[in-house]
């Protein structure tokens, strides 16, 4: 028989106490894993990000596997993703996984082998701004899902950009933070989704001025640019109590999240309002590129990744 005392249960967390951590959270402690087309390193935006390494996911002799990658992205997604996290989660580490190539597409396979090394390398939050309708696949995406949430780690999704009712995986999962896209409410804004659906949140993610392939800028729509928002915001949460389960956080994340009608818009959504402001702690960044004009390439019409 064991004798040992139970341990005590940790306090609840109030929607108060959540709400205060997701305004003075830094992401400090926290890994994330940016699960996408990769990462260009050599951005002047991303020079301040934390790196927790570079895993390229490729198939080699009919057997997949994760390589170490060489700090590029071969699309452009990735580079986005991680800017947006590392813009309102600035002491958070990013891990980038490669699953997507240069056409921004990807096997299911592939996709669930880099889940797979996402866990691996010990990432606390993997960010998927990718959704695979193939019904036929769920079960695929679900033995990750269920792993990430045994042991404790937590997923955050994007949603169909057309119809965020049109089922998508892993976004679907009950267990998954998923975000849908709107427009003109603050970067850090934590929206609550329409009830009844599956896709519980939302935040800014409409005409984005985002960093690009070859230090370049782009104008960007999506849930794929609205998920990472929500994932610096989790990432906020984990560095002020980083014991919170994936349903701790996210009834958490429910209980504070807003309609978009209760924020104050924060001027043109295009404008990435938090690499003008200072970080918590660390003051302005240093003088850089100069911010370039609107069309450095072409907008994008809410296209995301294919997953196949």
């Amino acid at each position: 028989m064991d004798n040992r005392p139970t341990p005590a249960p940790a306090p609840w967390i109030s929607p108060a106490e959540a709400a205060e951590a997701l305004r003075t959270g830094t992401g400090r402690g926290v890994r994330i894993a940016v699960l996408d087309s990769g990462i260009d390193w050599r951005h002047y935006w991303l020079r301040r990000l934390k790196r927790a390494g570079d895993v390229v996911v490729r198939q080699e002799e009919g057997r997949l596997m994760g390589a170490p990658g060489k700090g590029e992205d071969v699309f452009g997604h990735g580079t986005a993703v991680a800017w947006i996290i590392h813009s309102l989660a600035p002491e958070a580490e990013i891990i980038s996984i490669r699953v997507l190539d240069e056409g921004n597409h990807a096997r299911s396979e592939i996709i669930c082998e880099g889940a797979e090394q996402a866990l691996d390398h010990g990432a606390h939050i993997l960010n998927c701004s990718f959704g695979a309708r193939l019904r036929q696949q769920v079960l695929m995406f679900k033995n990750w899902t269920d792993r990430a949430y045994l042991e404790q780690r937590h997923v955050v999704a994007a949603c169909n950009n057309d119809d965020f009712r049109r089922p998508e995986w892993p976004g679907d999962f009950t267990s998954v933070i998923t975000v849908n896209m709107v427009a003109d409410v603050p970067p850090d804004a934590l929206v609550a989704n329409q009830p009844g659906a599956l896709v519980e949140f939302a935040a800014l993610g409409v005409g984005l001025r985002v960093p690009w392939l070859d230090g370049r800028w782009a104008i960007r729509t999506g849930s794929s640019f609205a998920a990472p928002r929500v994932t610096a915001l989790l990432a906020r949460l984990l560095s002020v109590f980083p014991g919170l389960s994936p349903w701790e956080a996210k009834s958490l994340l429910l209980r504070v999240a807003r309609p978009a009608g209760d924020f104050t818009a924060a001027g043109p959504a295009s404008v990435p309002e938090p690499e003008l402001v200072p970080y918590p702690g660390m003051g302005f960044p240093a003088p850089g590129p100069a911010m370039p004009a609107f069309g450095a390439v072409s907008p994008n019409t809410g296209a995301g990744p294919r997953i196949s």
